[in-house]
Formats: C-alpha cells, sequence, structure tokens
C-alpha cells in the first residue's frame, strides 16, 4: 500500500541487543525487551526481533516476553518461523537464507497461522522485490538505502533512485531501511516508500518519542 493511501508512515525498529551496554545475554535481552516495550510505547508500529544468534529457547522466550509486555502491538521475528508461532508475534520476517516466502505464504494459507499473521522479506534488488511479490509476501524492507554498518554486508547502498524504482513497481508496502535519520526520511517518503526501519534510529535515540514525533511530521 502506498503511504499515499495510508494515514501515517509505518515506523520499524529493528532490535540488535549487542549494541547495548550489557554485561552478558541475560542482562543485554532484560535490556532489549524494556527498549522493545519503550519504542512501541513511544509510537512506533512495529518491531522485529532480529537476534539472529540467540539460541531458540533464549529466543523465544524474549519474544514471549515482548508480545507479552506490549499487547495488540505487531512484534515481528526475523528468520524463525517455529519461534514465530510459539511466541504468538504478528509475523515473520524472512532474508535470502530463510525458508521460502511461497512456502511460508502456502503454509499459512493451509490454516497453519492466523489469516493476519503476516510474512514480509528483506529485498536488496529489483527482482528480489518482484519476486517475493509475486510469492505473496505482504511487504518488504528495501535497502541498504544510505550507508550503514549493520548493512555493510549487502554492499554499496541502494540509493534514492532504486527505492523509487522499486516502490513505483511493487504494490506491497515497502519499508526503506540502512541508514535513515530524521534527516532523511522524507526523502524516502517521496520515493514512495510506506514505512522506514532501523536499528540505531530507535535503539540509541536519547528521546525516542521525539524521533517519531519527528518522523510522523516529515
Amino acid at each position: 500500500m502506498p503511504r499515499s493511501e495510508r494515514s501515517h508512515p509505518i515506523l520499524c525498529y529493528v532490535t540488535d541487543r549487542r549494541a547495548l551496554d550489557a554485561t552478558d545475554d541475560e542482562a543485554a535481552c532484560s535490556a532489549l525487551l524494556g527498549k522493545i516495550r519503550d519504542v512501541l510505547d513511544a509510537g512506533a508500529d512495529w518491531a522485529q526481533i532480529r537476534e539472529k544468534d540467540l539460541e531458540g529457547r533464549a529466543l523465544t522466550n524474549l519474544a514471549r516476553a515482548a508480545v507479552d509486555s506490549s499487547p495488540g502491538r505487531r512484534i515481528f521475528i526475523n528468520d524463525r518461523l517455529d519461534v514465530a508461532m510459539v511466541a504468538a508475534t504478528a509475523g515473520v520476517h524472512l532474508g535470502g537464507e530463510s525458508l521460502p516466502v511461497a512456502e511460508v505464504v502456502k503454509w499459512r494459507r493451509a490454516g497453519h497461522a492466523p489469516a493476519n499473521f503476516l510474512v514480509g522479506r528483506s529485498c536488496h534488488s529489483m527482482e528480489e522485490a518482484l519476486a517475493t511479490q509475486a510469492d505473496g509476501a505482504d511487504y518488504i524492507f528495501f535497502g541498504s538505502v544510505f550507508a550503514t554498518p549493520s548493512k555493510a554486508e549487502y554492499g554499496p547502498p541502494q540509493g534514492i533512485a532504486k527505492l523509487a524504482d522499486v516502490c513505483g513497481r511493487v504494490r506491497l508496502p515497502v519499508l526503506a531501511i540502512g541508514g535513515i535519520t530524521t534527516e532523511n526520511a522524507a526523502e524516502c517518503y517521496r520515493a514512495g516508500a510506506a514505512g522506514i526501519a532501523g536499528i540505531r534510529l530507535f535503539q540509541e535515540a536519547a528521546d525516542v518519542a521525539a524521533v517519531v514525533s519527528r518522523l510522523r511530521k516529515v
């Protein structure tokens, strides 16, 4: 859905517990749980738990606690469909090495997940975006739009022009990700993005409510 058809952009906080000031994993997960709650309470729409190196039990406990502490909010799990189902999250966010989108969508249509369980995917090219749409995904992340350390492994930033091309050809909501700030978010919206996703944008904010407010107004 293009942003022009929404009342406001989708704002998604993507987590990274390793960037938090914590002495061990237990402390990091506890701090991250508080951060998720704070960001959602500040007005962000979604939170994606992206803790790929966390073992299954700890990830499930974290996801369950996040869902329980923010009832009615959309919390997603990166990659782990099994954890998403056990923790009753709002959906699963897939990547290039995850389960195929088409298979997860088929599984959902067979009644193994609620009808409102969302399936998203990270895309780094027009080809991936169009294929993900054809496979039945509900939304995509596209990036990295701007340079950012967390997305350096995916190569040079895509830039605003490529984001605009994808938004112009894909009917799904496209969330821009990678190096998004309160200063450049407006460029993403003008390119057609339905929203933005970020790690540091939300996680490192001294006043996350102010950040959310600015992102709503640009």
